[in-house]
């Protein structure tokens, strides 16, 4: 979604969004990250002016004090930035006797605010490339999917971990259910919308 993409030529305009259309996006960003009020005060301050980017392709990118934390393409979810979730910093390494956590403990310790998979070491040069994952880079051993019961449905915007790394490395929404991922082990399982390294990552102020 951020490949290519320059400030200089991709941004139309820049506006504070109306009240009634800030309480709109409260609410879905309450409901689609499944995270409550006290965190979103804490990402999102009500004091704080809301700015509304507007960029080419119908990409939407919303600001405080200049500072990206969440996007939308057409009327889609609201994705938080890669940058907002590695503001939530991890259970550092040296927790752990072998000074190495795994994937599943870096993603147990990751502050909820979306719900997780992880890729293996195979698939990270395909995921920062931007490419979509596909479900057995999820299933294999050095993938992470949630257990059954707590399954995610398709179409849940997800923070994508990597075998070997500590922070998530990207931003994606689900193509398939976690349990059909498990039970077809084929296609697409996860769209990528942002990534480690894209253009993106490389803005920390608009």
């Amino acid at each position: 979604m951020f490949k290519k993409f320059s400030p200089s030529t991709d941004i139309a305009g820049q506006t504070p969004p109306k009240s009634s259309v800030q309480r709109s996006i409260r609410a879905a960003v309450l409901q689609q990250w499944k995270i409550g009020p006290e965190t979103l005060e804490e990402i999102w301050p009500k004091k704080e002016t809301l700015i509304h980017v507007k960029c080419r392709e119908h990409i939407s990118i919303y600001t405080i004090q200049s500072v990206p934390l969440f996007f939308q393409h057409f009327d889609g979810p609201f994705y938080p930035t890669l940058r907002l979730l590695h503001q939530c910093k991890l259970i550092s390494p040296e927790t752990y006797s072998d000074n190495k956590p795994t994937l599943k403990q870096c993603i147990d310790a990751d502050p909820f605010l979306l719900p997780k998979v992880g890729v293996d070491r195979g698939a990270i040069r395909f995921l920062l490339a931007g490419a979509p994952m596909m479900c057995p880079g999820l299933t294999s051993a050095g993938g992470y999917l949630p257990p059954p019961e707590e399954a995610l449905p398709k179409g849940t915007v997800v923070a994508v971990h990597a075998e070997g790394k500590e922070h998530a490395v990207g931003v994606g929404i689900t193509e398939l259910g976690t349990e059909e991922m498990r039970r077809v082990n084929k296609d697409v399982a996860v769209e990528i919308v942002a990534h480690l390294g894209d253009d993106l990552w490389a803005l920390q102020t608009l």
